[in-house]
């Protein structure tokens, strides 16, 4: 389960994005969640997601 703040979202996602997911299409489809939610509630505070860093910036 993903936090609902934005803010440890973005901390916990780049976290497993840095140490165990490839991609962002990996951590979602492991953990069965929308890729579109998570983008969308990173993108309320000003966050995307670059695919060459595979990390939200």
């Amino acid at each position: 389960m993903l936090p609902s703040d934005p803010m440890m979202l973005l901390s916990v996602v780049n976290m497993k994005l840095r140490d165990r997911y490839a991609s962002l299409d990996a951590l979602c489809d492991d953990l069965d969640v929308s890729e579109k939610e998570i983008v969308d509630r990173l993108a309320g505070i000003g966050y995307a997601y670059s695919k060459e860093r595979n990390q939200f910036v």
